[in-house]
């Protein structure tokens, strides 16, 4: 797919003009139906598209692919996704086979000032997962997300009054609630996928702590795990968290400690020298680490054997 440009949408009213609606009811929250909408066809160019505003949407009927990130999807089934402002969407014109249903739920972070869900927003982690997953929803978590977005537009259409910002928000951190309950039960129920993750991480793990990256590198860091299995740091926290207990650091140390035992128990090189493969610039640093996790010090583990 081309490498194209992405276009800056700055305002909700911009969106729906681009999509050749009547102006919004609301210039800072609007739900959009995908049936109702202009999309460019399949001659356009690849739609490449960066919002100044949160973008929640579950779609389905598309035929062609939807760049989430780097992920492909296809559209065939109802996914939810979310995209945060300045991420990018990147994919092909709608096709004339294309059946679409689903919205677009568009979020305007001034709609948030002054109110709990401003700051709060920013840790619901879904959002950080535009390199990686998107939300498979049963049709009975499709009957609540679709409840509680109709009731978002439908308290935007009734006359504003000053308890409409209120409602609203409470309506989106339900929604928003919601949505971190079911990835939880994508981390477990999506087990064939998320297991070739765990898997995945074991290998490049391995590969890694068995060339001499660790001499020449270092230690591997989240960000190079994350973009070596294709996700997002957040992703892979909450997933390993979810299935393992630990986090990506915590299985970075525990591969480490597992080639240290190994140089220990096996070789006659001094603990500086095993320190200094292992990719530390000082042996106390290794030293504190390996006790931490073993409760021993590197010689007491060394001595054990003899």
């Amino acid at each position: 797919m081309a490498n194209t440009k992405p276009r800056k949408i700055n305002t909700i009213t911009e969106a729906h003009r681009i999509f050749g609606l009547p102006k919004p009811e609301h210039p800072l929250i609007s739900v959009l139906n995908y049936a109702a909408l202009q999309l460019p066809g399949t001659d356009s160019p690849e739609i490449s598209i960066m919002f100044d505003f949160y973008y929640i949407s579950l779609k389905k009927g598309f035929k062609n692919k939807l760049f989430y990130g780097q992920q492909t999807y296809d559209f065939d089934e109802g996914m939810l996704y979310f995209i945060a402002p300045n991420q990018i969407l990147r994919g092909a014109g709608a096709s004339p086979e294309d059946d679409l249903s689903g919205w677009i739920l568009l979020i305007h972070p001034d709609l948030l000032w002054g109110t709990s869900l401003a700051q709060k927003i920013k840790k619901y982690e879904f959002f950080d997962y535009y390199v990686n997953e998107a939300l498979f929803l049963s049709d009975k978590e499709k009957v609540v997300v679709n409840g509680i977005v109709e009731n978002i537009k439908n308290e935007y259409h009734a006359n504003i009054d000053k308890f409409s910002q209120d409602i609203i928000i409470s309506h989106l951190e339900t929604l928003l609630n919601y949505a971190e309950r079911f990835y939880q039960r994508q981390f477990i129920t999506r087990k064939i996928t998320n297991h070739q993750i765990l898997d995945r991480l074991e290998n490049l793990l391995s590969d890694y702590f068995n060339s001499d990256d660790l001499i020449t590198k270092g230690l591997p860091t989240v960000q190079y795990i994350s973009d070596n299995l294709n996700v997002s740091p957040t992703y892979l926290r909450s997933l390993l968290k979810t299935l393992t207990g630990q986090s990506t650091q915590q299985h970075i140390h525990d591969k480490l400690i597992e080639k240290a035992k190994e140089k220990l128990s096996t070789t006659d090189l001094s603990v500086s020298e095993i320190a200094y493969e292992l990719g530390f610039e000082h042996l106390q640093s290794f030293s504190k680490l390996f006790k931490t996790k073993t409760k021993q010090s590197p010689l007491e583990f060394r001595q054990s054997f003899n």
